[in-house]
């Protein structure tokens, strides 16, 4: 006989999890999105400031707490819970990769946005491959390159779309990032009109390619989360085309990226994946919310602190905004070995 396959868990949800998760994660991020699509498309215009409040809420609302449960996650990985070694474990990997990071930002604050734009590109497209693994039962990305190719399309919708749509704003917050440790004039090339055109071109047979490939290998019982699939991408391209990118990056950061996230850690607890098999989804939340508040308010100080280290001026949304990035990119390089060691462990590239 052979070996009983790895368990995966997290991956394989029992029914009622995921379809609570489906109705209290998903579902909600369509319609909302969704809706800002559709107001926006229609000529809704808002004041500056107002843009900046959804990266303003994220402070405590999903968007920064989503990365703050890390310390748990080796533990609730192995099934034997948390310990003391595995804390401490991330702990230290956080100080070592956030420090190194920030000493790019004041060394080589251009290398740094570019690292902070590939970095975020694959993290926010691993997301949703997981999202659309375990939450959708996407049986039609079986193939390793295509979830490869996945991960690419849904990182590049957040990170390409403005830029083709709002080169000169996405050029602005790329200066006032650069700008707080450096000059930000080299940052210029990202909205030259033939990096532009090359770039959308490219995407766009991207795109093709992967949702091509993927309707063929459906099959004809699992269209059904094929045409969801291309769905997704299709709301997110219009939503990142027409919403002024900064409302809509903060809007997508807390109620579509970190709600996914926070599915897929809840469903690594016992008493909280019960809860949602339960159909009591707020048990869960409060349990996540819980045991992230802690690091939250770290991350909180640590802002604080960096507010006051860099040597830019910082005044107005913008540059206030800039500090806030360069402290989620120094937290997203060691979550994303956090979430790189979730991926394996729960298969998510076999």
């Amino acid at each position: 006989m052979g070996a009983a396959p790895e368990p995966k868990p997290g991956l394989e949800p029992a029914p009622g999890a995921r379809r609570t998760l489906a109705w209290h994660v998903l579902v909600p991020s369509w319609l909302i999105l969704g809706s800002a699509t559709l107001v926006f498309a229609w000529g809704l215009e808002l004041p500056d400031p107002v843009q900046y409040a959804p990266f303003a809420l994220s402070l405590v609302l999903f968007g920064l707490p989503h990365g703050a449960v890390d310390h748990l996650v080796p533990g609730r990985l192995s099934g034997r819970g948390a310990s003391p070694a595995s804390m401490i474990g991330v702990a230290l990997l956080y100080t070592v990769l956030a420090a190194l990071y920030l000493g790019l930002w004041v060394t080589a604050p251009v290398a740094a946005f570019g690292l902070f734009i590939a970095l975020t590109w694959f993290h926010w497209g691993q997301g949703d491959l997981y999202s659309l693994l375990a939450l959708s039962g996407a049986e039609h990305l079986a193939p390793p390159l295509l979830r490869g190719l996945t991960v690419l399309v849904r990182g590049g919708l957040p990170m390409l779309v403005p830029l083709l749509a709002f080169p000169e704003v996405y050029l602005s917050v790329a200066r006032s990032l650069v700008a707080a440790f450096g000059n930000p004039e080299p940052v210029a090339w990202v909205s030259a009109p033939a990096f532009r055109v090359s770039a959308g071109v490219a995407f766009f047979a991207l795109v093709l390619v992967t949702l091509v490939w993927g309707y063929r290998c459906s099959g004809a019982g699992g269209r059904g989360v094929w045409r969801m699939d291309a769905l997704e991408v299709a709301l997110l391209a219009g939503y990142f085309a027409v919403v002024p990118p900064v409302f809509a990056l903060g809007m997508y950061f807390c109620l579509w990226h970190a709600t996914r996230h926070i599915a897929r850690l809840v469903l690594l607890d016992k008493a909280s994946a019960a809860a949602l098999e339960r159909g009591d989804p707020w048990k869960a939340l409060g349990a996540f919310a819980r045991d992230a508040a802690p690091l939250t308010g770290v991350a909180l100080a640590l802002l604080a602190g960096l507010y006051l280290l860099v040597p830019g001026r910082v005044a107005g949304p913008e540059n206030l905004l800039a500090v806030y990035l360069v402290l989620i990119s120094v937290l997203t390089l060691p979550h994303v070995v956090i979430v790189g060691l979730m991926d394996r462990r729960q298969g998510l590239w076999r």
